[in-house]
């Protein structure tokens, strides 16, 4: 659940940290890039890319930072807690009120750095898993607190919904052109909804069946509790990096060989809308940080690490794009990237073609349940008052079924996976990558004054001190949201 404090977990390395992160980042949005490239221009996306990729990474360093202040304040109210009792301890009944009240007096005036000069670690150590919910209700208002939970759950929301559509898309493609008796999906061949798919059945037909059987095997699981296990994680991950080495050594092969049929424009900003959500839904990881983060070992060289994360991980989104724009042309590009080598021009080989062609089907079949009950989980701390407990129709039913039932009709409605991530990224992955950690840092620099002094450091602050930094994200975050609100408004007058 978003608002606990959970345990740390099995410990693991830096390298190992960074190996997850990097996993954790690249997931369903980079297979929607190469076509928001295509569509934006390469150089528009390649400045966008690499500056939304820095913007990442600045928010990623105040969430570490208000990670660590929020350690140090659960540290030093344990460290207040266990004084306090060893004072009573030490205390005889008739005078241990009045030693209480004096011990609490001489904890609020002694200087807080005056535990470290004693031998005690670091305050600003990151050792309790404190998730972004939790830190969210130490730094924030009421007001504050549901505005980000409100954000978590409509980010969430859109999650599910590009994996309630992106499963049963991609199988009717596939499907489609096997009923066809076509070799995968052709390149010049632009399908609509009302295609036939085999025999009477339409294209949009075989989608929403596809999509019925998609929510009556994994919706269930939002009723119960589920979690991704260590092994299904390994293998998850095993075939993402098959299929996005075969898919770019392919590319490069094509383009070798002189059949690349990519000429992609300089820069077309009409594609820029849908190019900058699919970016920040790409680069999203700041709400899962504290589980990456807390297990790492050692976290002397944590920024630099995290530096070496997100060029590691712009050089790969750049390398998967511009193969895939110079490799296919523009307006064969399809939604789901993995699509366009569902095809015998592209990979004869016919395992390969059902391997990339169903390969989102399976990863993101593994991810939707444990999505769902984070966005229920989510949905029960938000309405949830302390020392309440709710009916068992509430927790049981009304809650899974106001979690599946949106993202379920929102995908029986389109299909456009570009405009999903797109909005998605859009409206909410702003809020969660930039304005959410903004705001925590902002706050959580001024609560480490007044509980700690001026002389306190966090060893884990972020580069970008100054509040100059702080300002220039929300004023970004609010920029790109109404450049793209005003986007969409003009492009529906248009049409």
């Amino acid at each position: 659940m978003a608002g606990e404090i959970t345990e740390t977990g099995e410990l693991y390395s830096p390298y190992v940290g960074l190996v997850y992160m990097f996993n954790l980042i690249v997931g369903t949005g980079a297979l929607t890039m190469p076509k928001a490239f295509a569509t934006a221009g390469w150089l528009v996306s390649l400045v966008l890319l690499v500056f939304l990729g820095f913007m990442s990474f600045v928010t990623t360093t105040f969430v570490v930072e208000a990670m660590a202040a929020a350690n140090a304040q659960l540290r030093w109210k344990r460290m207040e807690t266990h004084q306090e009792e060893e004072d009573d301890d030490s205390s005889t009944a008739s005078d241990s009120d009045v030693l209480i009240q004096d011990s609490y007096e001489r904890a609020e005036k002694r200087p807080i750095l005056s535990v470290q000069r004693h031998g005690s670690p670091n305050l600003f150590e990151i050792t309790d898993r404190v998730e972004m919910g939790q830190m969210a209700s130490m730094f924030f208002n009421k007001v504050g607190v549901n505005l980000f939970y409100f954000c978590i759950i409509i980010y969430l929301y859109g999650d599910l919904a590009i994996y309630a559509a992106a499963v049963p898309f991609s199988l009717m493609q596939v499907t489609c052109a096997l009923g066809n008796d076509s070799c995968g999906v052709e390149a010049d061949a632009k399908y609509n909804d009302t295609d036939l798919c085999w025999g009477p059945l339409h294209r949009v037909d075989a989608y929403r069946i596809y999509l019925a059987v998609f929510t009556l095997l994994l919706g269930p699981f939002t009723f119960f509790d589920v979690q991704k296990t260590k092994y299904l994680q390994i293998l998850t991950s095993l075939m993402r990096w098959i299929a996005f080495t075969i898919m770019i050594v392919l590319a490069l092969v094509h383009i070798g060989h002189g059949r690349g049929d990519g000429h992609p424009p300089l820069a077309d900003f009409s594609g820029v809308r849908n190019l900058f959500g699919v970016c920040v839904y790409s680069f999203m990881c700041q709400h899962s940080l504290p589980s990456l983060v807390t297990p790492v070992s050692s976290k002397r060289h944590l920024t630099r690490l995290v530096f070496l994360d997100y060029v590691l991980i712009l050089a790969f989104y750049g390398l998967l794009s511009f193969t895939a724009i110079f490799c296919f042309r523009g307006d064969s590009l399809l939604d789901m990237y993995t699509l366009n080598f569902a095809r015998c021009d592209v990979v004869g080989l016919a395992a390969v073609r059902f391997f990339l062609g169903l390969f989102p089907v399976f990863t993101i079949s593994t991810n939707f349940p444990i999505i769902a009950v984070t966005l229920r989980n989510n949905w029960k701390t938000l309405f949830h008052r302390e020392g309440g407990t709710y009916p068992w129709v509430v927790d049981r039913v009304v809650f899974p079924t106001i979690t599946l039932l949106p993202p379920v009709l929102v995908a029986f409605c389109t299909h456009d996976l570009e405009s999903l991530v797109g909005i998605t990224g859009a409206y909410a992955g702003t809020g969660i990558q930039y304005v959410i950690p903004a705001f925590l840092v902002h706050l959580c620099r001024k609560d480490t004054q007044l509980a700690f002094g001026y002389g306190a450091i966090n060893k884990h602050g972020s580069p970008f001190r100054h509040t100059f930094w702080v300002g220039f994200v929300l004023l970004w975050a609010f920029s790109c949201f109404f450049f793209v609100t005003a986007n969409i408004v003009l492009s529906e007058t248009k049409l």
